[in-house]
């Protein structure tokens, strides 16, 4: 489904939420307590400015008695091929995020990946797959990083280890470019980076992939990725430990202008290699 159209699907899950609503003879906020969010949350799912979970839909469904069709829209709608499954919702709430805090062990993230970067990624965790499929889940990658040049754009500090600038991905040049791209992003203030160095110790190596997100009208949520599966984590004292263990993590590493100093020296040693220097 094109991005238009889903955008209008979800426009009209928000117009038959609020018809079937006001013939029910509720207020957002009496809908939002029966099915545990707040009335802003319902106002915005009216609005498509936020997009229910599931088990949101599924209790909507259960107080309007509207025979599961907004639990047969949010599935359809939540399936979008671009992404794998575990990682679709965390991508929508990606997008809706005011701030967003990831530590990256081992690759740069999906949102700062250049296209020859994400295409080499994708390759090599489908080696059999078409270029269309490849192509398919490149330009998802790329579409999610547009957050970061809306005027509304989230706060994004990423902690890289240095590992991420060690492995070679895409050949020398390819990673020139992909490192040359992040220090333009942090030069003009798009976000803050931050680089884990190897002399920070192994104890950083214990925590894998995290992202938090923190929201105007929602608790902060946690993301955390494993092999084929992804995980959101909402419990509020698991989301305490983790944003804990995130910032010991930020405290070890070098200082931004010390990171985009190693960064630029990793960029140049790529662009020796690759003979365009």
């Amino acid at each position: 489904m094109a991005n238009g159209s889903r955008q209008a699907a979800w426009e009209f899950f928000g117009t038959e939420l609020k018809r079937r609503r006001e013939d029910a003879g509720l207020t957002q906020a009496e809908l939002g307590l029966r099915v545990f969010v707040s009335g802003g949350y319902i106002g915005q799912f009216e609005q498509a400015i936020r997009k229910p979970q599931l088990d949101v839909a599924q209790r909507i469904d259960g107080v309007l008695r509207s025979d599961g069709i907004f639990e047969r829209l949010c599935r359809k709608l939540i399936d979008d091929p671009r992404y794998a499954e575990y990682f679709a919702r965390a991508a929508e709430l990606e997008s809706l995020a005011t701030e967003i805090h990831e530590f990256a062990p081992a690759l740069v993230p999906g949102l700062l990946q250049t296209k020859d970067y994400a295409w080499a990624i994708t390759v090599a965790m489908n080696p059999f797959a078409t270029d269309e499929y490849i192509q398919e889940k490149v330009s998802g990658r790329l579409d999610r990083a547009r957050i970061l040049k809306d005027a509304a754009r989230p706060l994004y500090w990423v902690v890289l280890h240095e590992n991420a600038l060690r492995i070679p991905v895409g050949g020398p040049a390819g990673m020139a470019e992909q490192l040359e791209h992040i220090v333009r992003l942090a030069r003009e203030r798009t976000m803050v980076v931050q680089v884990l160095p190897y002399s920070a110790g192994p104890y950083a190596l214990m925590n894998g992939m995290v992202v938090h997100m923190e929201f105007d009208d929602a608790p902060p949520t946690a993301y955390t990725e494993a092999v084929y599966s992804g995980n959101l984590l909402d419990d509020p004292a698991v989301v305490k430990r983790s944003r804990a263990a995130y910032d010991q993590i930020r405290a070890a590493a070098l200082s931004p202008e010390a990171s985009l100093t190693l960064i630029e020296s990793a960029a140049e040693d790529y662009r020796r290699c690759a003979g365009t220097t």
